[in-house]
């Protein structure tokens, strides 16, 4: 039987504290789940990541109702790209790279429109934002801080894509001292067997980078009374 204190997950339940865990959703961007985004301009099916929406919406809910602190973040650059390393500018052999000019605007550049967060998952007040400048969301932002003064130690790390971000994100928290579970149907990758094998890879081994749970064993854990 669950109690108030643990979730169903893999590799084994994980036990918590409900006033020191927290939501961290990471990069719904519009550039990334939208058509004429930045990932449908490199030929991406965004469909793929859009399935993570609706689970994202209601563990969101929940946690809103359950009065977890709340964090959202956004990858993008500064508009004069000071911030961006040219390593990464200059990668790959698109046609647009990342500050050129797409349907929403320059292509993730803080305060265009596809650098936005999607309105289905908008922050409310009190849910802070965090704009990132590479995969991970501790690297360059004040997100440990955050945590820290907020005295969390487990994390609920949903977003995209589940690769990329979310999987850097679950390491750096990892050697940061906190435990993280990742609920498997609130991420998403462009490439499915990815997807897969990311979140295998996170389970492994007793739990080497966290646990796998999903939307409804969470909702379900933040619920109990």
């Amino acid at each position: 039987m669950i109690s108030k204190h643990e979730i169903q997950a893999e590799p084994y339940p994980l036990q918590f504290d409900p006033k020191y865990i927290a939501l961290v959703i990471i990069d719904m961007q519009r550039d990334f789940l939208e058509l004429g985004g930045f990932g449908a301009m490199l030929g991406n099916d965004v469909s793929l990541l859009r399935s993570a929406i609706l689970p994202c919406q209601k563990l969101l809910q929940a946690a809103r109702a359950a009065g977890l602190f709340i964090i959202h973040t956004r990858e993008g650059h500064r508009p004069d790209l000071s911030d961006a390393p040219p390593a990464k500018l200059n990668r790959g052999k698109g046609t647009e790279r990342i500050g050129d000019i797409g349907p929403m605007g320059r292509i993730l550049i803080r305060g265009e429109a596809g650098h936005d967060i999607i309105p289905d998952l908008a922050p409310i007040s009190g849910e802070p934002v965090l704009d990132k400048p590479g995969k991970g969301a501790f690297y360059q932002t004040d997100l440990e801080l955050l945590l820290k003064n907020k005295n969390i130690s487990t994390l609920i790390v949903c977003g995209v894509t589940t690769e990329v971000c979310v999987h850097t994100t679950v390491r750096e928290a990892n050697d940061r001292g906190f435990e993280c579970v990742v609920p498997a149907d609130c991420t998403a990758s462009y490439f499915p067997e990815f997807h897969e094998v990311a979140l295998r890879m996170i389970a492994a081994q007793g739990g080497i980078f966290g646990w796998v749970s999903d939307s409804n064993a969470i909702i379900h854990a933040l619920q109990t009374p």
